[in-house]
């Protein structure tokens, strides 16, 4: 079926009608498959206009097919559903076709759809999924993705790299040791060293699993026996005690801060957990955190630097503590939560941006830092 009309780009240049029609095969969120028909004209400047972007704006107008990739196989697949069910239905179905991939079933139907895919939303976290697998799996099929590329993703989940890295940038962390599987250790020399109570938990797990506050010296080898069901390593920090503060970046090479969050655990959890960071008024969420000017500046500074340092892109989140006007960094994450009500979102909405808008800024970032990076045509 021809179109007789289209879309000028360029008000004041002559343009060329194209029509043209399009059958996809869709996939959606409860399985089902069906077709879409679409005969949608463009129009572009001719010759001899000068439009400089005219091949992305086209690409810009058309409606794109995204993946949604959810669920996964580590600890926090539930967290995964959960948010990945809810982007579902933020994203604009007016400029998206969403096809839905959970990473524990689906990898072969993403290899074989790669080639009409304009990019993938990952929300899944802890490992398979925000450690920089995905992302690699991503890059040899040529799909833009949102976030962190192989890099900033396997050095922001590896908690004892980012700190090594957080010290060479400058910023503030607690004192912290390792403890190998397999390898002995001497709590009372680590205790001595970090001090009561201390933090322990995996090197390599988000979203606090497998971590425990330790308050007595008898409770340490339990406490890294539970961090190490997790991984290889544990980390114990010293326990800084302070208000805990988190803030979200956005941007590729421009990288802007959004506004902070002060996160309050609830009287029933000892700091902010899985129970405490996902089930409702568990915790409360002060955004904007009541901060002064200076406070506020000092802490997006913060967040942008550890973004920077772990080689993370288009968007993150930063932990820390802030004590007697000093910012502990605590760790980054780099696929937050993504609930409508969660901390990122939260933050962004504070900015003046709706979820929607969140997630369309957020593909669109992923497209460009892929075609800033790819040499294919």
């Amino acid at each position: 079926m021809m179109a007789t009309a289209g879309l000028s780009l360029l008000s004041d240049a002559p343009v060329l009608q194209c029509p043209f029609g399009q059958r996809r095969r869709l996939h959606g969120l409860d399985g089902a498959w069906g077709f879409e028909e679409s005969a949608k004209p463009v129009s572009w400047p001719a010759f001899g206009s000068t439009a400089a972007n005219l091949g992305e704006r086209i690409e810009e107008m058309q409606k794109k097919n995204i993946a949604l990739i959810f669920g996964g196989i580590s600890s926090e697949r539930e967290v995964s559903l959960n948010s990945g069910k809810q982007v579902y239905e933020a994203l604009d179905k007016e400029k998206y076709t969403v096809l839905t991939y959970d990473p524990r079933s689906d990898i072969l139907r993403l290899v074989a759809d790669a080639e009409r895919i304009d990019c993938a939303l990952i929300i899944l976290h802890g490992p398979y999924g925000e450690d920089g697998t995905v992302q690699g799996l991503l890059d040899l099929l040529d799909i833009p993705y949102q976030g962190a590329g192989v890099l900033g993703s396997a050095v922001a989940m590896n908690k004892l790299l980012s700190k090594q890295l957080y010290e060479i940038a400058g910023l503030t962390v607690a004192p912290y040791a390792v403890v190998r599987r397999g390898e002995s250790a001497d709590g009372d020399t680590l205790i001595d060293r970090l001090g009561l109570p201390l933090v322990v938990k995996p090197v390599e797990t988000g979203s606090s699993v497998g971590m425990t506050i330790v308050r007595r010296a008898a409770d340490l080898p339990e406490a890294v026996d539970k961090a190490l069901e997790f991984g290889s390593t544990a980390m114990l920090e010293a326990y800084i005690e302070g208000r805990e503060i988190t803030c979200g970046v956005l941007g590729n090479e421009a990288v802007e801060a959004l506004p902070l969050i002060e996160i309050i655990p609830g009287k029933d959890h000892e700091f902010f957990d899985y129970a405490a960071k996902y089930e409702a008024g568990a915790s409360q969420e002060i955004c904007p955190a009541h901060l002064d000017e200076k406070l506020t500046r000092k802490a997006q500074s913060c967040a942008i630097t550890a973004h920077k340092a772990l080689h993370c892109q288009g968007y993150s989140r930063t932990d820390m503590i802030l004590r007697d006007g000093e910012y502990h960094v605590l760790e980054t994450n780099t696929i937050p939560g993504m609930t409508a009500t969660s901390l990122f979102p939260q933050s962004a909405s504070a900015a003046g941006m709706t979820f929607g808008q969140l997630l369309d800024r957020l593909i669109e970032l992923g497209i460009r830092a892929r075609r800033r990076k790819t040499t294919r045509g």
